[in-house]
């Protein structure tokens, strides 16, 4: 590298630990990979220091050794949550329909298909059509299906009573916790994608709901919650029908809760 590119990364690095960014070295790296030209450097670089999240502004995010596309306005996928495409992938036989719902760009479909040998049969559906732009292209290359719509209402009829493996990461944040997030996600990402309702779980309940009737016998639904909100997830999945365990992962703090839909017969 030259000298003069040298003190340039320099100069982005001194800018990005003066706006508070605690990985100001390795976003400067980020940044000047992600630039066409020196104008456009400058640009990321003032989005990064006004506190933009670094994933919308380089265009994309590591989420299981896939680069996972994303952008303004989509929720970025969370390192926790590969936790949750791991406990899927355990359980999708080659083959097996796989429905990421509330999928935001599909991290967690584009990962489970991916890890899956012989692939799947890749489903993804969210309310939001920002996220689904996203959505389109990370799923694309597992031949994944994208829906539009509030939960279930969102998916063809031919899909009921047909998912081995349904993958949740749905927003769980309670409403008055929600000014407590950094202000990267506060400010920047959909409150459709934060906000889990008074004790943040009104959408897990929906889920555990309707999800027998959407599942294979002996399908799974998984589903990020918090250790505190676990055994309230898990409840909602009893009242559903479902059989009920719960994993964590102390490393990512991360839980997930795990229900299996009965048997056929």
């Amino acid at each position: 590298m030259r000298n003069q590119e040298k003190s340039d990364v320099l100069t982005i690095v001194e800018r990005l630990r003066a706006a508070g960014c605690v990985f100001a070295e390795e976003e400067a790296d980020l940044l000047v990979a992600a630039a066409t030209d020196d104008g456009h450097l400058a640009d990321l670089v003032a989005r990064r220091a006004a506190g933009e999240p670094l994933e919308h502004v380089v265009g994309w995010a590591e989420f299981c050794g896939l680069r996972v596309e994303v952008g303004a306005g989509a929720f970025v996928p969370r390192r926790r949550s590969e936790f949750l495409a791991e406990e899927a992938v355990a359980l999708a036989r080659p083959g097996a329909v796989v429905l990421d719902l509330c999928c935001g760009v599909g991290a967690l479909g584009a990962a489970v298909a991916s890890q899956v040998p012989g692939g799947v049969e890749l489903h993804a559906a969210d309310i939001d059509p920002a996220a689904l732009a996203f959505a389109r292209r990370n799923v694309a290359p597992y031949g994944g299906a994208v829906w539009e719509g509030d939960l279930y209402g969102a998916l063809p009829a031919e899909l009921r009573g047909r998912v081995d493996v349904l993958v949740v990461n749905a927003p769980y944040v309670p409403t008055e916790e929600i000014g407590l997030m950094p202000s990267e996600a506060r400010d920047h990402e959909p409150l459709v994608s934060l906000d889990g309702g008074a004790d943040g779980l009104d959408v897990h309940r929906r889920v555990a709901a309707d999800a027998v009737r959407w599942l294979a016998p002996g399908g799974r639904l998984l589903i990020e919650t918090s250790a505190r909100q676990a055994p309230l997830t898990a409840s909602a999945l009893t009242s559903g029908g479902l059989a009920v365990r719960a994993v964590a992962s102390e490393e990512r703090y991360a839980t997930v809760v795990i229900g299996t839909a009965p048997a056929a017969g």
